[in-house]
């Protein structure tokens, strides 16, 4: 077997589980979606906007913790198992510290939702649905910090099974406590939201159950200490996962502000703007998963002082990211007047969607590229360009033209889409560009 079919087989053994891990975290909140919807109009509605502030607040709290995946995985790679293991409990510690301040955030989401303009009424229903999900934040976040330890050891089935048990509890947990089952009443909203805290909670159990009823912790561990609360070794995640918290918040509220402009240019092209992003959402979860393989892949090569492979590793990575969402972009080519009817038999907004699929596809080939980009530098430890290319691309160039495009151009919907595309090709562009001149057999070379 050839190099480059080993590493593609290294890959995709990693990608695959991390890759069902991200579609099951995804299907936990259509879930709820799905079953709020039931309830009632204004409860769909007040969870929707209530969603826009709980993810977009935990993108950069969650993306501090990705500051664990070059820690972790070069320590593996290294054969530094109490490192790796300290690196855990500094995650841990550090979950807890962040956990003040994203509690903080939770209890204003409605002075957020108010002052962008939601109806007052909805931001109150959704403040509550937000707000009995506070007790859960340190337990997202220490499950957060455990699947990263794990994964930076080449461990990745484990939160695969435990958010696909989690499914399966989250959807009996909404079905009780929202419609009124089993004895307990009706709580509607607030009953989505409870079910939402309490299958966190058990994702943490459950995988903390794993790695200490597996021995997971194997050769990678250390009796706890002061050192687990030291801050120099916190400012070292910090150092690492702050540029991704802030790469992940401008790639988020990108799109969300996407999702504004559409719904200026009415309920049809919002409609169509939703459906077409929530197929592009799911068809993302590959190359995510394949992304956070990179991590592993690039990490450990670098910390086994293997730069040649690592930067094989990454070409190969990257390859993978861009052919599966080809694959994807000739689906959404082909099936255009097809995929659609899955959500609507609307004919305005089936026209819609089969008129901006095309740009979509191309839109998918460069959001593979870009993501997979972003995991090779995050297994390298350079987070700041991602987030530099981020703000740039996105900010820069995507929006404000795609803005333009649609209000002012007379270009409608397409407008935002090909704003999008632009932005995520400058992002993927300069991933690129900077791996071919920094990637990780350059930077070895130069720290050596």
């Amino acid at each position: 077997m050839g190099p480059i079919r080993a590493e593609m087989r290294r890959l995709a053994a990693l990608a695959l589980p991390v890759a069902a891990t991200q579609v099951s975290t995804m299907m936990l909140g259509v879930v709820d979606t799905l079953m709020v919807g039931r309830a009632s109009v204004s409860a769909l509605a007040a969870a929707a906007i209530g969603n826009v502030w709980v993810f977009g607040t935990l993108q950069l709290v969650t993306g501090i913790l990705f500051g664990l995946d070059p820690i972790v995985a070069q320590a593996h790679g290294a054969g530094d198992g109490s490192r790796a293991g300290l690196a855990l409990q500094r995650g841990l510690a550090l979950a807890l510290y962040l956990s003040l301040p994203l509690a903080a955030l939770w209890t204003v989401g409605d002075v957020f939702l108010r002052l962008t303009g939601q109806d007052p009424l909805l931001a109150r229903d959704a403040q509550r649905f937000i707000a009995v999900q506070i007790p859960s934040i340190p337990f997202f976040l220490g499950f957060s910090a455990l699947r990263q330890y794990l994964q930076g050891r080449e461990i990745v089935r484990p939160a695969m099974w435990v958010i696909l048990l989690a499914n399966g509890v989250n959807a009996g947990l909404d079905w009780i406590l929202i419609f009124g089952h089993a004895g307990f009443p009706a709580l509607g909203l607030v009953g989505a939201g409870i079910a939402t805290a309490a299958t966190r909670v058990l994702c943490f159990a459950a995988l903390a159950a794993l790695v200490r009823g597996l021995d997971l912790h194997r050769d990678a561990w250390q009796p706890w200490s002061v050192a687990a609360f030291d801050p120099r070794g916190l400012r070292e995640i910090l150092a690492f996962g702050l540029p991704v918290g802030l790469q992940t918040s401008l790639e988020f509220w990108a799109f969300s502000g996407a999702t504004l402009i559409a719904g200026r240019l009415g309920a049809t092209a919002l409609a169509a703007h939703t459906i077409t992003l929530n197929m592009a959402a799911l068809a993302f979860m590959i190359p995510l998963g394949i992304s956070l393989a990179a991590v592993t892949r690039v990490g450990n090569l670098l910390g086994a002082r293997r730069p040649a492979e690592a930067q094989r590793a990454a070409w190969v990575a990257l390859a993978l990211g861009a052919g599966v969402m080809t694959a994807s972009a000739v689906l959404f080519v082909v099936f255009r007047y097809q995929l659609p009817r899955l959500y609507t038999p609307d004919t305005g907004v089936l026209a819609l969607c089969a008129s901006i699929l095309p740009i979509a596809g191309a839109f998918q080939i460069f959001d593979g590229t870009q993501v997979v980009g972003c995991g090779v530098l995050r297994g390298m430890g350079q987070t700041r360009p991602a987030a530099l290319f981020n703000l740039i691309s996105y900010w820069l160039l995507g929006i404000p033209i795609g803005a333009w495009l649609a209000l002012r151009a007379g270009w409608g919907l397409a407008g935002v889409w090909w704003g999008l595309c632009l932005g995520l090709a400058a992002v993927a562009v300069l991933l690129v560009a900077w791996i071919h001149w920094r990637g990780p057999d350059r930077s070895a070379a130069l720290a050596s």
